[in-house]
This record gives C-alpha cells, sequence and structure tokens, in this order.
C-alpha cells in the first residue's frame, strides 16, 4: 500500500474516531481492553499521534518518550479538540515529510515516513474500533487496510521480535476472502517462519480481512471467524502475541 493510501487511510480512521468519541460518555468501558474506558483510548491514541509526529517533525534519530511528547492532558471538555489538533498536526507533518527524511522507527519499512504513515494509520484504525466497541457494532475496516494490517503484525511485531515458538511444531493459515489474501505461519521450538500463498495447515482460519486483522489484536472473538482444525494453534497465537492492552495509561 502506498504512503499516501495510509495516510487517507489514517485522516478517515482519526475523523471517524473523534465523530464516535465526541457522541458517547467517556467513562464508558472498552470491552476488549478491561481497565480501559472511552476517555483512555481517545488520551492513549492522541499520545500516539502527537509522539510519532514528534520523530519526523523534530527528525530525531533516537527514541522520543510518549508522555513528555504528549504533554500534559486536556479536562474531558477538552479532549476531543485536543485529539483532532493532533491528528491533524501528524497529517500535516507526514504530508510535509520526504522519504529521504531520517527518523527514528521500530520496523522495517522502504522509509521513516512509511513506517509512520502506516503504523498509525493502521493504530489509529483499531483504537476506532476500541471507541466504537463501548456503545454498539464495529464498522468494518477496509479490506486492503486490513490485509496490510496482518501484513505489518507479521513484519513489525512477529518475526523480528522472534518470541513465538512452539515445543511440537504447529501450523496456522489465514485466509481472508474479500481481500484474495492468505497467510502460513509455521511455528516449531526453533523458529517461526511466514509464506504469504494458501496452503496446509493444522487450524485453518477464514473471515474478512478486518475479522482476521481485529482477531489477531485481541479485538474480536473466534466466533467472529470459521475456524478449521486444532483450535489449540490459534490459542497459542493468542496467547503469546496478541497485544492486550490495561489500565488508564496516565
Amino acid at each position: 500500500m502506498e504512503t499516501a493510501t495510509h495516510i487517507q487511510h489514517l485522516r478517515h480512521e482519526g475523523r471517524r474516531l473523534a465523530t464516535v468519541a465526541a457522541r458517547v460518555h467517556l467513562d464508558d468501558p472498552v470491552p476488549a481492553c478491561p481497565g480501559w474506558t472511552v476517555r483512555a483510548a481517545v488520551r492513549h491514541v492522541g499520545r500516539v499521534h502527537r509522539w510519532a509526529r514528534s520523530h519526523l517533525a523534530e527528525h530525531r534519530e533516537t527514541r522520543a518518550d510518549v508522555r513528555a511528547t504528549a504533554g500534559p492532558m486536556p479536562a474531558d471538555g477538552d479532549l476531543v479538540a485536543w485529539f483532532e489538533a493532533g491528528l491533524e498536526e501528524l497529517l500535516d507533518t507526514l504530508e510535509s515529510t520526504t522519504p529521504g527524511d531520517r527518523a527514528w522507527h521500530f520496523g522495517p519499512a522502504p522509509s521513516p515516513l512509511a513506517f509512520w504513515a502506516r503504523r498509525q494509520a493502521l493504530e489509529t484504525a483499531v483504537h476506532r474500533t476500541d471507541v466504537e466497541s463501548a456503545s454498539g457494532p464495529v464498522t468494518p475496516l477496509d479490506a486492503a487496510l486490513a490485509a496490510d494490517g496482518i501484513d505489518e503484525t507479521f513484519d513489525v511485531f512477529v518475526l523480528p521480535r522472534d518470541g513465538l515458538r512452539s515445543p511440537t511444531p504447529v501450523s496456522l493459515r489465514l485466509h481472508a476472502g474479500d481481500a484474495a489474501r492468505d497467510w502460513l505461519v509455521h511455528v516449531d521450538a526453533e523458529r517461526v517462519s511466514l509464506r504469504r500463498e494458501p496452503g496446509a495447515a493444522g487450524c485453518t482460519v477464514s473471515g474478512s480481512a478486518s475479522d482476521l486483522y481485529l482477531l489477531l489484536w485481541n479485538r474480536t472473538c473466534q466466533d467472529a471467524v470459521e475456524v478449521d482444525g486444532d483450535r489449540a494453534v490459534l490459542d497459542l497465537w493468542r496467547s503469546v502475541v496478541q497485544v492486550r492492552m490495561s489500565g488508564d495509561l496516565e
């Protein structure tokens, strides 16, 4: 996916998050994140937007501190406007940054600009579903963005971190019919490997790209997808790889 398209998705997802946050109660709990409320989700994404922007805007070559770059949290009545201001500043910075500009980032990418545009589009999309889920049904992610998110999950959070292992070799296939994409993961005691193609697996999970991506990030349950084979394989993935948010992050 092109960087410009990631920026478009960030704009859409961020503005949607703000719209929903403005009409729900900030104290409403986020079902997928025990201890989190809508307030916590909005604060978190607003902080992360400012943190991400600081690396590009200030040409930082080392990791910035999240709280220091965000500054103090606003009062509840100003929270959505604070979030919107940070989103627009991030969008402006992304659109004025060039692929050749240097900045710290934490995963493989063609450039810091490409990394941050992709990461913030996906970060915002996932937390937009958090805010929506506090008051009703979740709007699915765009299929191409969700498939790209599955790619990023492997590219940034699984393969480089090298933490997924199984004493007994296991395999997991993800099949996203609406995106015409497959991911085939093999895990043993020594390594994890990935092929982005169909194939036989001990467990095959089929569904929309959005449902599969949200499942990987623990935002939806297994009932939202079709699971064929050994569910223990999926349980291994979910217990080891999932990022589980908790607390208000203050």
